[in-house]
């Protein structure tokens, strides 16, 4: 189980705040953080990455995006222009992200009077709701393993290197372990790391509880 922090905040002000005053305990404790903006209408949904794109906040919510709502709109970190830009600056580096319906800055009503409850709809905000709570939840469900020797343990010792094969098995299997250790950096999810490999779910599960029994892997 996770703890969570909701940040209720003006924007960038209130972000640069923010991080002035608990940098150190952001960048020690935060696991995946969104950027609550632009949530409320209904037209489809948008995602802002962080600047390095390649954080556990990253994958999940792409993650979920892709399998619910695949039509939604990509943009680049250098359209960024709400709290993602304090977050995720250099030196903070945090890994925060944004999940949005219509992005600032792209529709007409955006900063007009028009921008009124007629375009922000209890069924806009539901959904955006609906899309964060299934990333929390994808978090939550799936532990993160991290690997706990620097460098490729020894594995005959552990008994996980076979002593009997055949020409190409040994190497396959032993691979299989490798790579596992290898991208089980804390930071990844089972999937993301089953995806790297081109493996499934399924088959690298029994490979996460050996490595774990033995104590080349721990559970975060």
């Amino acid at each position: 189980m996770y703890t969570y922090r909701i940040v209720c905040i003006p924007e960038i002000i209130g972000s640069l705040a923010y991080v002035s005053s608990h940098l150190q305990h952001l960048k020690e404790h935060t696991l995946a953080g969104f950027v609550l903006t632009c949530v409320g209408d209904e037209r489809g949904y948008s995602f802002m990455p962080s600047r390095t794109g390649g954080t556990l906040a990253d994958r999940v919510a792409l993650r979920m995006l892709r399998e619910r709502h695949p039509n939604f709109a990509a943009h680049s970190f250098l359209e960024r222009g709400s709290d993602e830009r304090v977050y995720c600056s250099p030196g903070a580096d945090l890994p925060v992200v944004s999940m949005m319906r219509s992005k600032y800055g792209t529709y007409p009503e955006y900063h007009t009077s028009l921008d009124d409850l007629s375009l922000v709809t209890s069924a806009g905000l539901q959904g955006s709701f609906d899309l964060h709570v299934a990333c929390l939840e994808r978090l939550e469900q799936e532990p993160l393993y991290k690997a706990v020797h620097i460098g490729e343990p020894q594995l005959g010792r552990r008994g996980l290197y076979p002593t009997l094969s055949k020409k190409g098995s040994v190497e396959a299997q032993v691979q299989r372990l490798l790579d596992v250790l290898a991208y089980a950096d804390g930071t990844r999810l089972p999937q993301d790391i089953a995806e790297t490999l081109d493996a499934s779910l399924e088959e690298l599960r029994p490979i996460f509880a050996r490595l774990c029994e033995h104590g080349l892997l721990v559970e975060e």
